[in-house]
Formats: C-alpha cells, sequence, structure tokens
C-alpha cells in the first residue's frame, strides 16, 4: 500500500512561521514521525510540498494507479481551489484532509473548505498531531477496503441457487 502526502502553501515555513497557530514543528519533523508510523505499518510513503498550485494538481493525477490513499494540507488552497478539489474527485482515491489549526474557528474566509466535499474525511485543529491521525485513519480505510473487496469476491465465487 502507498500513502502520498501532499504538502500546499507555506507549509515549508512550519517551524518559523505563526508559532502561536502552527507550533515550532518544522515539516521535516512531521514527515519523520509519518515516515516512521508508515514503516511500522509496512506501508510505502511518498512526501511532496509545493507552494503552486497547479503542481498539487499535477501530483494529485500522479496518484491515479500508484497510490491507494492520498493525505493532503492543501493549505490556503482549500479554499480556493475548485481545480484541486476536481483533481481529488477525478482520481477517486481516499483522501484524508488535514489541517493543522482549526479553520473553522478562524477568519471567516477560512471557513469556506473548497476540498472538504470531495474528501473521505477532515482532520483539523489538532496541531501536527492531526498527521498522524491521519494515517490511522487512512490504514483503517485501507481495511475497510480490503474486507469489502473480499466479501464482494467470495459471494461471487459461492455457488448460486
Amino acid at each position: 500500500m502507498k500513502i502520498v502526502v501532499i504538502q500546499g502553501p507555506n507549509l515549508n515555513m512550519l517551524g518559523i512561521r505563526e508559532q502561536q497557530v502552527y507550533g515550532a514543528m518544522k515539516l521535516e519533523q512531521i514527515h519523520a514521525q509519518m515516515k516512521d508510523f508508515a514503516t511500522q505499518n509496512n506501508v510505502e510513503i511518498e512526501f511532496f510540498q509545493t507552494n503552486l498550485e497547479g503542481e498539487i494538481v499535477d501530483k494529485i493525477q500522479e496518484c491515479y494507479g500508484e497510490a491507494q490513499g492520498i493525505i493532503i494540507n492543501a493549505a490556503a488552497y482549500t479554499h480556493t481551489s475548485i481545480a484541486i478539489r476536481d483533481a481529488i474527485s477525478a482520481v477517486s482515491i481516499p483522501t484524508i484532509e488535514v489541517h493543522i489549526s482549526n479553520i473553522h474557528r478562524r477568519e471567516d474566509f477560512r471557513k469556506e473548505n473548497m476540498i472538504a466535499p470531495v474528501c473521505t474525511s477532515s482532520i483539523v485543529g489538532f496541531g501536527p498531531f492531526g498527521y498522524h491521525l491521519a494515517m490511522m485513519g487512512m490504514l483503517q480505510v485501507m481495511q475497510e477496503i480490503q474486507a469489502a473487496k473480499a466479501a464482494q469476491e467470495a459471494a461471487q465465487k459461492a455457488p448460486q441457487e
């Protein structure tokens, strides 16, 4: 199983920018913790960060046929990008959205969320720990998908009356 973690604009500045909102942990530290969890659970993980909307769309599209799950923090594009929303919808890969801060308790413009309706789930306001929760959630989603496929295959193999 492969999970791709996509990080949007300004997340490369974690640990530097607005520590009162985002904390002191750097993106590399978050990724190191996620990699440890992935290794413990026999999951391949890939990390990608960009400040450019089109590159996020390209990366989501590249996941098609290559990854079984996406964890995304689209950052500011969460509130503006129909293109990212459409890319998530197009690939039909389980996607968990993460936000370090609670976007629902912030400025009004951050309350509009373009991508949540096409994501499997959203995790907001847990700080960097939200990424760990997303990894745990993605493993659960993958287990449910595998169980459903196994049940469907068993039903197809069963003798019909």
